[in-house]
């Protein structure tokens, strides 16, 4: 790896100070190093400054600095470019970030050394469909949810497995996760635990009004199609809990297998089932 774009949450990196060590680190390494043009000319690299498409497209690496949040954000964009993306960790409860801030030396002598793998995550394309028209097409490592906003009433959804009817779901909404996304919305709604390196698609009711809609798992090539049977105020599509798009009653959403993968850098030696133990169980004993 030559060529590296480093790319910062400026909230949770708000002096640069930390994106200024990775930068150093990556330059006593003797990479070349990419950068926004605004995180340049804060910290006075000019000589790094690059536009936002560059920094996933011409690159052999993308490393982000914060929390899970803003590697999902940099895997939407690295992911079309086969390009692998490290996330160093600036914040609190982390699934996919890989390294902590502190001891970054001696993981990047493993990382150019060599001394990891790629983790190889599916990922799911959604399709907003109004009449006969697409309006937009969208992506998600962890899912994309149709929900209710905050001051709306339950809306009613019709779901399919390809033309197949499953049931409706008089909701709070539905979320359809990936494997990766089952350690986030997914599980707070009460979906299962599974393994990221699986193929498949879940689905989960958000608080449903019956006594009986639960999560349901279906192979990685069948298309979940959600119509919206009604819905009031401000219903809407959210991916990675980021991108927002509002929905209309009878808007048709379609959701499959993305036709490519994130590739996580791995370098520490914790398992899935290690981070589950330390950011969920030793976590909710800490809080007690």
């Amino acid at each position: 790896m030559k060529r590296i774009s480093v790319v910062p949450n400026l909230e949770k990196d708000r002096d640069l100070h930390h994106t200024k060590k990775v930068i150093d680190l990556l330059e006593k390494f003797k990479k070349d190093v990419l950068i926004s043009t605004h995180v340049a000319n804060t910290l006075g690299l000019e000589k790094y400054a690059c536009e936002e498409p560059e920094l996933y497209k011409d690159t052999e690496l993308v490393i982000v600095l914060g929390g899970d949040g803003t590697l999902l954000n940099g895997a939407r964009h690295a992911s079309p470019f086969g390009v692998p993306v490290l996330g160093i960790n600036l914040g609190h409860l982390g699934f996919l970030v890989e390294l902590e801030k502190n001891n970054l030396e001696q993981f990047f002598d493993r990382l150019f050394a060599g001394d990891y793998t790629i983790d190889r995550r599916m990922m799911i394309e959604g399709t907003l469909c109004r009449g006969s028209m697409s309006l937009d097409t969208f992506v998600a490592l962890n899912d994309i949810g149709i929900t209710r906003g905050s001051f709306s009433r339950i809306i009613n959804l019709k779901v399919f497995v390809d033309t197949q009817f499953v049931d409706y779901f008089t909701a709070d909404g539905i979320v359809v996760s990936t494997p990766t996304g089952s350690t986030a919305y997914s599980l707070s709604a009460g979906g299962p635990i599974v393994h990221p390196n699986m193929d498949l698609i879940m689905v989960t009711p958000v608080c449903p009004h019956t006594l009986h809609s639960r999560s349901f798992i279906v192979p990685e090539d069948r298309m979940i199609c959600v119509h919206i049977e009604d819905a009031y105020q401000d219903a809407m599509i959210t991916v990675d809990g980021q991108q927002g798009y509002r929905v209309q009653p009878k808007d048709i959403i379609t959701i499959k297998k993305a036709s490519y993968v994130t590739k996580l850098v791995r370098i520490s030696n914790m398992n899935f089932y290690d981070v589950l133990r330390k950011k969920l169980t030793e976590r909710g004993v800490k809080n007690r």
